[in-house]
């Protein structure tokens, strides 16, 4: 069972930038993809960004790719994501997630990200 923590939610500006931080813990953080998604109120939960086990693979949807960046640290449980140039419309529930297979069987409880215009 792996349980995931997420930190380093906040209240910024537009334009502003965030980093946060998704801790794993209870499993081989290796061998896992992991992924960041957001939900805002009354809206569906939105995929932000992937990265690959190893790290070297990524994606991101349009409405987040060269503002957004996804990165892991297998030494230390962690994946982040780096946020710049962020927008009212980037307001919501930021949730770190956890795949070994095709879905993602595990995902933290979640960090608030409010940006201000």
């Amino acid at each position: 069972q792996v349980q995931l923590v997420e930190s380093g939610g906040g209240l910024v500006q537009a334009g502003g930038s965030l980093r946060l931080s998704c801790a794993a813990s209870g499993g081989t953080f290796s061998n896992y993809d992991m992924g960041w998604f957001r939900q805002a109120p009354g809206k569906e939960r939105e995929f932000v960004a992937s990265i690959s086990r190893s790290g070297i693979t990524t994606y991101y949807p349009d409405s987040v790719k060269g503002r957004f960046t996804i990165s892991r640290d297998n030494a230390k449980n962690t994946v982040y994501l780096q946020m710049n140039s962020l927008k009212p419309e980037d307001t919501a529930l930021y949730y770190c997630a956890a795949r070994s297979s095709s879905a993602y069987d595990y995902w933290g409880q979640g960090t608030q990200v409010t940006v201000s215009s």
